[in-house]
Protein backbone atom coordinates (compact mmCIF):
# COMPACT_ATOMS: atom_id res chain seq x y z
CA UNK A 1 0.00 0.00 0.00
CA UNK A 2 1.37 3.40 -1.02
CA UNK A 3 0.96 6.25 1.46
CA UNK A 4 0.49 9.60 -0.28
CA UNK A 5 0.89 12.95 1.47
CA UNK A 6 -0.84 15.98 -0.02
CA UNK A 7 0.52 19.27 1.30
CA UNK A 8 -1.42 22.51 1.00
CA UNK A 9 -4.66 20.59 1.36
CA UNK A 10 -6.59 23.70 2.42
CA UNK A 11 -5.75 25.48 -0.85
CA UNK A 12 -7.62 25.16 -4.11
CA UNK A 13 -5.42 22.70 -5.96
CA UNK A 14 -4.24 20.68 -2.96
CA UNK A 15 -7.82 20.14 -1.83
CA UNK A 16 -8.78 19.09 -5.35
CA UNK A 17 -5.85 16.65 -5.45
CA UNK A 18 -7.28 14.87 -2.40
CA UNK A 19 -10.65 14.44 -4.11
CA UNK A 20 -9.04 13.24 -7.35
CA UNK A 21 -6.96 10.67 -5.47
CA UNK A 22 -10.02 9.25 -3.73
CA UNK A 23 -11.98 9.17 -6.98
CA UNK A 24 -9.13 7.20 -8.56
CA UNK A 25 -9.20 4.62 -5.76
CA UNK A 26 -6.39 5.76 -3.46
CA UNK A 27 -6.91 4.31 0.02
CA UNK A 28 -4.01 5.70 2.05
CA UNK A 29 -4.06 9.48 1.75
CA UNK A 30 -2.75 11.90 4.36
CA UNK A 31 -3.52 15.61 3.99
CA UNK A 32 -1.45 18.40 5.52
CA UNK A 33 -3.57 21.43 6.39
CA UNK A 34 -3.39 24.38 8.74
CA UNK A 35 -7.18 24.37 9.12
CA UNK A 36 -8.82 20.92 9.03
CA UNK A 37 -12.30 22.38 9.53
CA UNK A 38 -11.95 24.70 6.54
CA UNK A 39 -10.40 21.97 4.41
CA UNK A 40 -13.47 19.79 5.06
CA UNK A 41 -11.60 16.65 4.15
CA UNK A 42 -13.60 13.53 3.26
CA UNK A 43 -13.94 10.57 5.59
CA UNK A 44 -11.05 8.17 5.26
CA UNK A 45 -8.42 10.85 4.74
CA UNK A 46 -5.81 11.01 7.49
CA UNK A 47 -5.41 14.60 8.65
CA UNK A 48 -2.07 16.10 9.65
CA UNK A 49 -2.11 19.64 11.01
CA UNK A 50 0.69 21.78 9.66
CA UNK A 51 2.11 23.77 6.78
CA UNK A 52 5.08 23.46 4.43
CA UNK A 53 5.98 26.95 5.58
CA UNK A 54 6.40 25.66 9.15
CA UNK A 55 9.07 22.95 8.84
CA UNK A 56 8.63 21.98 12.49
CA UNK A 57 5.31 20.39 11.50
CA UNK A 58 6.80 18.27 8.71
CA UNK A 59 8.48 15.32 10.50
CA UNK A 60 5.14 14.01 11.75
CA UNK A 61 3.47 14.66 8.40
CA UNK A 62 6.30 12.97 6.47
CA UNK A 63 6.43 9.83 8.64
CA UNK A 64 6.03 6.62 6.59
CA UNK A 65 5.11 8.57 3.43
CA UNK A 66 5.99 7.03 0.08
CA UNK A 67 4.92 9.78 -2.34
CA UNK A 68 4.64 13.53 -1.68
CA UNK A 69 2.59 16.18 -3.46
CA UNK A 70 4.53 19.37 -2.73
CA UNK A 71 2.59 22.61 -2.82
CA UNK A 72 4.77 25.60 -3.76
CA UNK A 73 6.10 27.74 -0.92
CA UNK A 74 9.37 29.41 -1.81
CA UNK A 75 10.59 30.56 1.62
CA UNK A 76 10.92 27.01 2.99
CA UNK A 77 11.05 24.81 -0.13
CA UNK A 78 14.73 23.90 0.30
CA UNK A 79 14.19 22.75 3.88
CA UNK A 80 10.96 20.94 3.03
CA UNK A 81 12.75 18.99 0.29
CA UNK A 82 15.77 18.18 2.45
CA UNK A 83 13.47 16.85 5.15
CA UNK A 84 11.59 14.76 2.57
CA UNK A 85 14.85 13.10 1.62
CA UNK A 86 15.76 12.49 5.27
CA UNK A 87 12.30 10.95 5.86
CA UNK A 88 12.89 8.42 3.09
CA UNK A 89 10.13 9.69 0.79
CA UNK A 90 10.52 7.98 -2.56
CA UNK A 91 8.99 10.46 -5.00
CA UNK A 92 8.10 14.15 -4.99
CA UNK A 93 5.46 15.55 -7.32
CA UNK A 94 5.85 19.32 -7.15
CA UNK A 95 3.64 22.12 -8.38
CA UNK A 96 5.84 24.74 -10.00
CA UNK A 97 5.26 26.70 -13.21
CA UNK A 98 6.84 27.44 -16.58
CA UNK A 99 10.57 26.83 -16.56
CA UNK A 100 12.76 29.83 -15.84
CA UNK A 101 9.97 31.86 -14.28
CA UNK A 102 8.92 32.71 -10.73
CA UNK A 103 8.48 29.16 -9.44
CA UNK A 104 11.73 27.77 -10.89
CA UNK A 105 13.19 27.73 -7.37
CA UNK A 106 10.73 24.96 -6.48
CA UNK A 107 12.09 22.68 -9.19
CA UNK A 108 15.67 23.57 -8.29
CA UNK A 109 15.13 22.64 -4.65
CA UNK A 110 13.41 19.38 -5.51
CA UNK A 111 16.18 18.30 -7.86
CA UNK A 112 18.91 19.31 -5.43
CA UNK A 113 17.54 17.14 -2.61
CA UNK A 114 18.05 13.97 -4.61
CA UNK A 115 14.57 12.47 -4.27
CA UNK A 116 13.09 11.18 -7.58
CA UNK A 117 10.68 13.81 -8.87
CA UNK A 118 8.05 14.86 -11.34
CA UNK A 119 7.55 18.57 -12.04
CA UNK A 120 4.08 19.91 -12.85
CA UNK A 121 4.34 23.13 -14.84
CA UNK A 122 0.95 24.80 -15.39
CA UNK A 123 0.71 28.19 -17.02
CA UNK A 124 -2.02 30.69 -16.24
CA UNK A 125 -5.10 29.37 -14.46
CA UNK A 126 -8.51 29.98 -16.00
CA UNK A 127 -9.56 31.32 -12.61
CA UNK A 128 -7.39 34.39 -13.27
CA UNK A 129 -10.23 35.56 -15.51
CA UNK A 130 -11.97 36.68 -12.32
CA UNK A 131 -9.72 39.72 -12.68
CA UNK A 132 -12.50 41.00 -14.95
CA UNK A 133 -15.37 40.05 -12.64
CA UNK A 134 -15.80 43.50 -11.08
CA UNK A 135 -16.13 45.16 -14.48
CA UNK A 136 -18.46 42.48 -15.87
CA UNK A 137 -20.75 42.77 -12.87
CA UNK A 138 -20.89 46.52 -13.44
CA UNK A 139 -21.58 46.53 -17.18
CA UNK A 140 -20.79 45.17 -20.61
CA UNK A 141 -17.42 46.87 -21.15
CA UNK A 142 -14.13 45.26 -20.12
CA UNK A 143 -11.15 47.62 -19.96
CA UNK A 144 -7.94 45.65 -20.41
CA UNK A 145 -4.74 45.62 -22.45
CA UNK A 146 -2.79 43.52 -24.94
CA UNK A 147 -6.00 42.12 -26.39
CA UNK A 148 -4.10 39.88 -28.81
CA UNK A 149 -1.88 38.37 -26.10
CA UNK A 150 -2.41 34.64 -26.44
CA UNK A 151 -1.98 31.72 -24.07
CA UNK A 152 -3.64 28.41 -23.24
CA UNK A 153 -5.04 28.76 -19.70
CA UNK A 154 -5.76 25.65 -17.66
CA UNK A 155 -8.50 24.78 -15.18
CA UNK A 156 -7.19 24.09 -11.69
CA UNK A 157 -9.27 20.91 -11.62
CA UNK A 158 -7.21 19.59 -14.52
CA UNK A 159 -3.95 20.34 -12.71
CA UNK A 160 -5.25 18.37 -9.74
CA UNK A 161 -6.32 15.47 -11.95
CA UNK A 162 -2.84 15.25 -13.46
CA UNK A 163 -1.24 15.42 -10.04
CA UNK A 164 -3.39 12.55 -8.76
CA UNK A 165 -2.55 10.31 -11.72
CA UNK A 166 1.17 10.97 -11.33
CA UNK A 167 1.05 10.37 -7.58
CA UNK A 168 -0.64 7.03 -8.19
CA UNK A 169 1.79 5.91 -10.90
CA UNK A 170 5.11 7.56 -10.03
CA UNK A 171 7.27 5.08 -11.90
CA UNK A 172 5.78 6.21 -15.19
CA UNK A 173 6.73 9.84 -14.72
CA UNK A 174 9.99 9.98 -12.72
CA UNK A 175 12.30 12.72 -13.99
CA UNK A 176 9.61 14.24 -16.18
CA UNK A 177 8.68 17.90 -16.47
CA UNK A 178 5.01 18.10 -17.41
CA UNK A 179 4.00 21.31 -19.15
CA UNK A 180 0.28 21.75 -18.49
CA UNK A 181 -2.11 23.89 -20.52
CA UNK A 182 -5.72 23.99 -21.46
CA UNK A 183 -6.84 22.56 -24.83
CA UNK A 184 -6.83 25.82 -26.79
CA UNK A 185 -4.77 28.97 -27.18
CA UNK A 186 -6.91 32.09 -26.75
CA UNK A 187 -6.32 35.81 -26.86
CA UNK A 188 -7.50 37.99 -24.02
CA UNK A 189 -10.13 39.42 -26.35
CA UNK A 190 -11.39 35.90 -27.13
CA UNK A 191 -11.60 34.99 -23.44
CA UNK A 192 -13.83 37.99 -22.74
CA UNK A 193 -16.06 37.02 -25.68
CA UNK A 194 -16.38 33.47 -24.32
CA UNK A 195 -17.23 34.80 -20.88
CA UNK A 196 -19.99 36.82 -22.51
CA UNK A 197 -21.27 33.71 -24.29
CA UNK A 198 -21.38 31.82 -21.00
CA UNK A 199 -23.29 34.67 -19.39
CA UNK A 200 -25.65 35.20 -22.31
CA UNK A 201 -24.33 38.73 -22.81
CA UNK A 202 -22.32 40.57 -25.46
CA UNK A 203 -19.25 41.98 -23.75
CA UNK A 204 -17.19 44.71 -25.42
CA UNK A 205 -13.42 44.53 -25.01
CA UNK A 206 -11.55 47.86 -24.88
CA UNK A 207 -7.77 47.77 -25.29
CA UNK A 208 -6.03 50.37 -23.12
CA UNK A 209 -2.46 51.70 -23.37
CA UNK A 210 -0.04 50.29 -20.79
CA UNK A 211 -0.24 53.07 -18.18
CA UNK A 212 -4.04 53.30 -18.30
CA UNK A 213 -4.33 49.53 -18.12
CA UNK A 214 -2.11 49.39 -15.04
CA UNK A 215 -4.24 52.05 -13.37
CA UNK A 216 -7.43 50.12 -14.17
CA UNK A 217 -6.16 46.66 -13.22
CA UNK A 218 -4.56 47.97 -10.03
CA UNK A 219 -8.11 48.34 -8.68
CA UNK A 220 -8.16 44.54 -8.51
CA UNK A 221 -4.47 43.56 -8.45
CA UNK A 222 -2.84 46.35 -6.49
CA UNK A 223 0.92 46.54 -6.86
CA UNK A 224 1.03 43.45 -9.10
CA UNK A 225 -0.77 45.18 -11.97
CA UNK A 226 2.37 46.44 -13.75
CA UNK A 227 4.00 43.00 -13.58
CA UNK A 228 0.84 41.42 -14.96
CA UNK A 229 0.44 43.90 -17.82
CA UNK A 230 4.07 43.49 -18.87
CA UNK A 231 3.67 39.72 -18.80
CA UNK A 232 0.65 40.00 -21.07
CA UNK A 233 2.74 42.05 -23.47
CA UNK A 234 5.26 39.24 -23.79
CA UNK A 235 2.47 36.90 -24.89
CA UNK A 236 1.96 38.98 -28.01
CA UNK A 237 5.52 38.37 -29.10
CA UNK A 238 5.72 34.84 -27.67
CA UNK A 239 2.23 33.30 -27.65
CA UNK A 240 1.80 30.11 -25.64
CA UNK A 241 0.72 27.03 -27.54
CA UNK A 242 -1.66 24.39 -26.19
CA UNK A 243 -0.16 20.99 -25.40
CA UNK A 244 -2.02 17.68 -24.90
CA UNK A 245 -0.38 16.65 -21.61
CA UNK A 246 -3.59 16.74 -19.55
CA UNK A 247 -5.35 14.29 -21.83
CA UNK A 248 -2.26 12.10 -22.22
CA UNK A 249 -1.94 11.63 -18.46
CA UNK A 250 -5.57 11.62 -17.33
CA UNK A 251 -7.18 9.98 -20.33
CA UNK A 252 -9.92 12.62 -20.42
CA UNK A 253 -10.29 15.88 -22.37
CA UNK A 254 -8.96 19.02 -20.78
CA UNK A 255 -11.53 21.62 -19.75
CA UNK A 256 -12.21 24.31 -22.34
CA UNK A 257 -12.43 27.95 -21.32
CA UNK A 258 -16.09 28.07 -22.30
CA UNK A 259 -16.83 25.04 -20.13
CA UNK A 260 -15.01 26.66 -17.22
CA UNK A 261 -16.87 29.95 -17.79
CA UNK A 262 -20.26 28.26 -17.76
CA UNK A 263 -19.39 26.31 -14.62
CA UNK A 264 -18.25 29.48 -12.86
CA UNK A 265 -20.69 32.00 -14.32
CA UNK A 266 -21.90 33.05 -10.88
CA UNK A 267 -18.47 34.57 -10.16
CA UNK A 268 -19.28 37.20 -12.81
CA UNK A 269 -22.86 37.92 -11.79
CA UNK A 270 -24.16 40.26 -9.11
CA UNK A 271 -24.35 38.37 -5.85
Amino acid sequence: MTKILVTGATGNIGRMVVDELLAAGADDVRALTVDPARAALPDGVEVARGFVGRPSTLPTAYANVDVLYLAPHLPTVVEACRMADEAGIGHIVDLAGPKGEHWQAVEDAVEACGVPYTHLEPGEFMANATLWARQIRAGDVVLDTCGDATNAPIAQEDVAAVAARVLLSPGEHVGRSCELTGPEALSRRQKVALLGEALGRELRYVDLPRDEAIEELAKDMGEHAAWYVDGAGLLIEYPQRAVPTVTEITGRPATTFLEWSRRNADLFRDQ
